[in-house]
């Protein structure tokens, strides 16, 4: 008989819900910190366990229909490397085949999600000649394998991004099906700052995003805070910090009917997260207003190139233009971040996410290995993981070449050479592929869905009222078509 520790509740058979009366036996739960006994059987070398592993790098725990991983790295911000991938994806594997798994949530211990893969063991590797760089293309292809194998993972699947959520722990969240921000969440692409790119399958949600975001980040790096991220899609769901284990065990006592679509799961599991949502004031995005006109104009769709972008902005800053004070400020920091950053990465950047729109999810995985491992080759990332991992400079790392004109195109074009036969073997082949995602309803309405809106009703007001109607009065609805109009209403009325 399946017992269970639980609060004063009554079980209900009908209910979405595991509910038992108090009972004094101890709860069936497990710390389990090593990996199972079938782990490392696989046929990928890849995932062949090494003597060199951290056998407590990742945590993982269950509690009833909930399993948990746990990044367990913190003096390191729960930095990604190979040692944690293997363990992983095994895990995830089994639990795919368990009836009694119904969500897997990944978490890090201490203030961070994840900070990203450990580049600067990558380019200690890198350093050392083929061999080396061998090695980190090796990386690059367990965790793109990793996470491939989450963006189409056949369990609900959440991540609580609950601090720093920046390169590798993006990976780890952005294709789930559930995404929670926190107070504390601070989400960035930092890759051009490191002379790489933005991968973890970023090529296929950063086009998705509102107006020119997807680019403005990918480009320059931006931090976006906890609301940012459920405002511009990144997140799902908005809850306090300190909500997150009371959500964890409340999620452990869900049950699902057997047949259940994977819809269904999701709408139950939504129904569940929106318990725990924080319901206070929020602020207006961090880029809203006029300088959300200046990042959808100057890295929206009709820029052809870098080059175009800065030139737009020298104009912008040019002493005789009449733009608004705030686009002048900046767009001179945006010069300068913009500055500061790898040639190489910037080009390969802007070229990835306007090739990319029709990727499927699995395309943008193996075409981004085949990009990271051109970039394991290349100058530039050693020299910006040293200069801003290692040696911490402030000067502007030496990259080769330093001006982006004086970049060729046969150099941007050798990094988009894909061949006929992918070099990547993704895990989850018979999983689907697909070019949009298919729980996209569970984050707020794009953009595009509230001007739509608008174009059918008298008043912004009847626009807002059939939004909140139509997302059931999900948090953080209100706010952003708020925002959306008010910056619609900017504009001269022929151009709405």
């Amino acid at each position: 008989m399946f017992l269970r520790v639980c609060s004063r509740r009554a079980f209900s058979p009908t209910s979405c819900s595991l509910r038992t009366w108090p009972c004094t036996a101890m709860p069936l739960r497990a710390k389990i910190t090593r990996p199972f006994s079938t782990m490392g059987q696989s046929d990928d070398p890849l995932l062949q366990p090494q003597p060199e592993d951290d056998p407590d790098d990742v945590l993982f725990d269950k509690n009833y229909g909930v399993r948990t991983i746990e990044l367990n790295r913190p003096k390191k911000l729960n930095s990604l490397n190979s040692s944690m991938a293997r363990k992983i994806i095994p895990r995830l594997q089994e639990w795919s085949k368990s009836q009694m798994a119904n969500v897997v949530i990944v978490k890090g211990k201490g203030r961070a999600l994840c900070a990203g893969g450990d580049v600067a063991e990558l380019a200690q590797q890198n350093s050392e000649g083929p061999e080396g760089q061998q090695k980190s293309k090796d990386y690059f292809a367990l965790e793109y394998k990793l996470d491939h194998l989450i963006a189409t993972y056949s369990k609900p699947y959440m991540s609580f991004m609950d601090g720093i959520t920046m390169g590798g722990g993006v990976g780890l969240s952005i294709h789930a099906p559930f995404r929670i921000a926190t107070e504390n969440t601070v989400f960035a692409m930092p890759e051009t700052t490191i002379g790489f790119f933005p991968d973890v399958g970023a090529s296929f949600f950063l086009p998705k995003m509102d107006g020119g975001m997807g680019m403005y980040l990918a480009l320059t790096s931006q931090t976006l805070n906890g609301w940012d991220c459920l405002s511009h899609g990144v997140a799902t769901h908005y809850i306090n910090s300190a909500q997150l284990p009371d959500l964890e065990s409340r999620l452990g006592e869900l049950i699902f009917k057997d047949y259940a679509s994977n819809d269904e799961r999701y709408r139950i599991i939504n129904n569940t997260v929106e318990e725990y949502v924080t319901e206070s004031e929020l602020p207006k995005p961090k880029h809203s207003g006029y300088i959300r006109f200046a990042i959808d104009t100057y890295f929206g769709p009709k820029m052809g190139s870098v080059a175009e972008i800065t030139d737009a902005l020298r104009r912008v800053v040019d002493p005789s233009s009449k733009f608004h004070p705030d686009i002048v400020k900046w767009a001179k920091r945006t010069l300068y971040t913009l500055g500061e950053r790898s040639p190489t990465s910037l080009a390969v950047t802007f070229a990835q996410l306007r090739f990319s729109q029709r990727w499927s999810i699995a395309e943008t995985f193996e075409r981004e290995h085949f990009i990271a491992s051109r970039f394991m080759e290349h100058h530039d990332f050693v020299e910006g993981v040293t200069a801003r991992l290692v040696r911490k400079t402030k000067e502007r790392p030496l990259w080769q070449p330093s001006k982006i004109s004086d970049l060729a195109e046969q150099d941007i074009a050798a990094f988009f050479k894909f061949p006929q036969q992918p070099e990547l073997k993704l895990l989850n082949t018979a999983g689907q592929d697909y070019s949009e995602y298919p729980h996209a309803w569970l984050g707020l309405p794009s953009e595009k869905t509230i001007i739509e809106e608008r174009k059918k009703h008298d008043s912004d007001k009847q626009c807002l009222r059939a939004m909140l109607a139509s997302t059931n009065y999900k948090f953080g609805v209100k706010e952003k078509v708020l925002d959306v109009l008010e910056r619609r209403n900017l504009l001269p009325e022929d151009e709405r």
